[in-house]
């Protein structure tokens, strides 16, 4: 913890408690840190309602944890349960609900229980799909969740410690039996530990794998940022330029990684374009690209001397209801505020060339801005109906008076979800905490 920093005087820690002994390690161990410092720990159980004992048990964690004086809360997985990839939906689900719970009430640390054997699985797994350097750093000590630090303290500690330690506090523990089951593919690595072992795939060295990968992962992403601070530039409308020269010149996997962090940013998505598609646009670009492209949800086109990467207007689908003093997130790209003074039954979609058409006879001036058509076809419009009644992102209500001017105000704030320059993956050091 103290190599991972960041923390407040009296620091208020969340802990996402299963009822293994990993977990319950975790929560004695951050219990007695966080009162060394005067703060306290929160342990938080998700009942994901899968088998019949479930409930009970989440129960039997609380009475363990209320005999130590540490807070227990259960959160719920309620609604239908999918019929099909259970495991992968039961994580995402306990994860929203112990963030959605820690961002309700002001804490801003979640830590969880992941260690050494479960990182060497992780790098296992990635490796069998092919991933390259990003996937084999496994998993990161420190990620930002929104308003949220999603903390995993253990990750270099064995799980046979984690035993000896909850043995150690006289702590019992709960045996997930589906954490064995030959059903999923981390009950199978698992089970054949000891013979990958033997071959040299201890955990302890694919451990030391991820954390050579995160380091160089590092490197590649401080390189990506300083070369798009060089070669990009982001509008507040949502499209960003680039000069090839620099992205070509760069080290080819350097190009790569800017064009692939423009294109999330610029398209609003977490996960970057296949690297395919990637190299294919990047030698265009080294040819000299002179039609348009489209890759990740994205234009990619020539224009003045540079790239334009504006957001593809057809992808920009998504229809958002808005109501008054309302906040949405629109096409993952922009934050959408309605002042409380608006009327009810507004819904934020693109303008498309019906709305610009709109905007433009409304507003005249704004044919005067140097907009691309499909940075302007992209942006979010207000609409009642078949009505458009503003467009935020290009800041139609503030450029007019009088008779054309709307009578209340919404706010279109760009906020990609991932922003092009970072930031760039943790990597704890031995020595030094994290860098």
């Amino acid at each position: 913890m103290d190599a991972i920093g960041g923390f407040e005087r009296e620091p208020l820690v969340a802990v996402g408690v299963s009822g293994g002994a990993d977990s319950l390690a975790l929560t004695l161990l951050l219990d007695r840190w966080t009162r060394r410092r005067g703060g306290a720990v929160r342990a938080l159980t998700v009942d994901h309602g899968l088998r019949p004992e479930s409930a009970a048990e989440a129960d039997r964690v609380g009475a363990w944890l209320a005999a130590r004086g540490i807070a227990h809360h259960v959160l719920r997985w309620e609604g239908a349960k999918p019929a099909a990839g259970i495991q992968e939906a039961a994580r995402a689900a306990r994860r929203r609900l112990l963030i959605e719970h820690c961002a309700g009430q002001g804490i801003l640390h979640l830590a969880l229980a992941h260690h050494r054997d479960d990182q060497a699985e992780t790098v296992l797994m990635r490796f069998a799909r092919g991933s390259g350097v990003d996937g084999l750093c496994g998993m990161a000590p420190v990620r930002p969740e929104g308003a949220v630090r999603l903390l995993r303290p253990l990750l270099a500690v064995p799980h046979a410690r984690l035993v000896e330690t909850c043995l150690a506090f006289a702590q019992p523990w709960i045996e997930d039996p589906s954490n064995a089951s030959a059903a999923y593919a981390r009950g199978r690595l698992r089970a054949a530990a000891g013979l990958l072992a033997a071959e040299g795939l201890s955990p302890e060295r694919l451990a030391d794998t991820a954390h050579r990968a995160a380091r160089a992962r590092r490197a590649l992403e401080v390189g990506t940022a300083a070369l798009l601070a060089t070669a990009s530039a982001f509008h507040p409308e949502g499209w960003a330029t680039l000069d090839p020269a620099p992205l070509v010149s760069a080290p080819e996997e350097l190009g790569l990684r800017a064009l692939a962090r423009t294109l999330m940013a610029v398209g609003g998505q977490v996960h970057a374009p296949k690297a395919a598609g990637l190299e294919r646009l990047l030698a265009d670009v080294a040819g000299g690209l002179t039609v348009a492209r489209t890759l990740g949800g994205c234009v990619v086109a020539p224009r003045r001397g540079r790239l334009l990467v504006a957001r593809e207007p057809d992808a920009a689908a998504e229809r958002v209801p808005l109501p008054p003093g309302g906040t949405g997130i629109w096409d993952g790209r922009f934050t959408v505020r309605l002042h409380p003074e608006a009327p009810a039954g507004l819904v934020v979609a693109r303008l498309g060339a019906e709305g610009w058409g709109q905007a433009a006879e409304r507003w005249p001036e704004l044919r005067r801005r140097d907009l691309p058509v499909p940075v302007r076809e992209a942006s979010p419009g207000l609409w009642d109906g078949g009505r458009l009644v503003l467009a935020p992102a290009i800041e139609a209500a503030d450029r007019v008076g009088g008779a054309g001017r709307t009578a209340f105000r919404a706010d279109a704030l760009f906020t990609p979800p991932m922003p092009p320059g970072g930031p760039a993956f943790p990597v704890v050091s031995k020595g030094a905490g994290i860098i």
